[in-house]
């Protein structure tokens, strides 16, 4: 028997780096592959159309990607993602700066298309009410992407808190730093007046707020300036970020995020990742250079290849049966987001599409509703640096205190600002 094949049309906004990295070889893998599952059957998720600011990136991919993807239509401009949508898509990536994420998204949605945001999804609790309330309304999925829940180490975290083998987080560390090509070369034209703790520090934020639960309650923040930008100026090379939860049983748990994008190019491995989580009962170590992994090359190591290599995000191999393949968490978390999406639309009859709905929002790792505290943590810790950069430094936020959601307390201030009204 022969059974029609569906099609998810995608679109994409933005096509930098983490389009290289994770997008591209999951479009080109279900254009040769598809994608199926039991449940909705044999599905194509073409690339339909991109929307980027000025179409260079688009056509040199269309030119380097030759038979590797299908054919698909490029809008540059002011009305890139206008044009996108017009173009007729199913679903749409948004992958740009994340100070351009609301309205790229909340345009996918207002047409009533799916929408994948990549990390921190907003940047303030007003604009993810206002994405939230709209898909709701809409009967649509709102998805950020978080990979590295998906990272093998971090799942084995997971797994051992959820089952009681880790028990009551005492407190932890964790630090990613990214090297300078980062901030000096790819990100040099967005990073002016930004920080690293909102651009890869959320990861941590997220994958303490997922892991363990618990309510947020302060937020802390401090940083250095001076490699980037001016010493004096708004964009930060480091940032020391504090979180302290409380848990149902009146205890709490302090947090510290170290971030930065001034680490050496010829450091040996790409980024360095490290967390340290201490239990009542235990203690959990991960690292992301001491995997198993250490590779010298004459005249390549550690600048070309890294000395350490981290094959799990994302890796190029020859197969054993001889294909060339791209893999890892970092394009997993994206077939995931498709595969929520056909389960919703064709994963059974269409009477009960409203409880497939329910079922993929009521996914706490991706779901937009689910990320009220995340997006808490970056709107705080936003606030607190833009007041230390124009001499206000030492602020802490204060979450669902008697002045509202979120209150900034500046040393010296009678009373604190309120940045957020409504309970988190």
């Amino acid at each position: 028997m022969t059974a029609s094949i569906r099609t998810l049309r995608t679109g994409m906004v933005g096509m930098g780096m983490i389009f290289d990295e994770t997008y591209r070889p999951f479009f080109e893998r279900v254009h040769r592959e598809g994608l199926y599952e039991r449940s909705f059957g044999d599905i194509d998720v073409p690339l339909t159309a991109v929307a980027t600011r000025t179409g260079s990136r688009a056509e040199a991919y269309r030119k380097s990607a030759g038979s590797n993807i299908g054919a698909f239509q490029s809008f540059a401009g002011e009305d890139s993602v206008a044009q996108m949508l017009k173009a007729g898509v199913d679903i749409a990536c948004v992958a740009t700066p994340d100070d351009r994420h609301f309205e790229a998204a909340q345009a996918i949605l207002s047409a009533g298309i799916h929408v994948l945001i990549e990390k921190p999804s907003v940047l303030d609790m007003a604009q993810l009410d206002e994405l939230v309330a709209l898909a709701a309304r809409k009967g649509l999925l709102a998805k950020v992407v978080y990979h590295k829940l998906l990272d093998p180490d971090h799942k084995k975290l997971r797994t051992f808190v959820h089952d009681g083998v880790l028990q009551h987080v005492n407190n932890g560390y964790c630090s990613l730093l990214e090297p300078k090509s980062i901030s000096g070369g790819q990100f040099a034209e967005w990073i002016k007046g930004r920080n690293p703790g909102t651009y890869v520090a959320v990861h941590y934020i997220k994958l303490i707020d997922f892991t363990f639960g618990g309510r947020l309650k302060t937020v802390m923040a401090t940083g250095q300036r001076g490699i980037v930008g001016a010493a004096s100026g708004p964009t930060w090379d480091s940032n020391q970020l504090r979180l302290v939860y409380e848990y149902a049983d009146g205890r709490e748990a302090a947090f510290d995020i170290h971030a930065s994008w001034v680490n050496p190019d010829n450091f040996p491995g790409y980024v360095e990742q490290e967390v340290q989580f201490r239990f009542d009962n235990g203690v959990w170590n991960g690292h992301s250079r001491r995997r198993g992994i250490e590779c010298t090359v004459e005249g390549k190591t550690p600048c070309e290849v890294k000395i350490t290599i981290n094959t799990h995000y994302n890796g190029t191999f020859v197969e054993p049966w001889g294909d060339r393949t791209q893999r890892g968490y970092g394009i997993e978390v994206l077939e995931r987001f498709a595969r929520e999406v056909a389960r919703v639309e064709w994963g059974g009859p269409a009477s009960e599409r409203a409880a497939r709905l329910s079922t993929a929002q009521s996914l706490a790792y991706n779901d937009l509703a689910a990320d009220r505290q995340v997006v808490a943590a970056v709107q705080s810790l936003e606030a607190i640096l833009d007041h230390a950069s124009r001499g206000m430094p030492d602020g802490v936020v204060r979450v669902n205190g008697d002045a509202g959601g979120l209150a900034l307390y500046l040393p010296g201030q009678p009373a604190p600002q309120v940045l957020y009204s409504p309970m988190v």
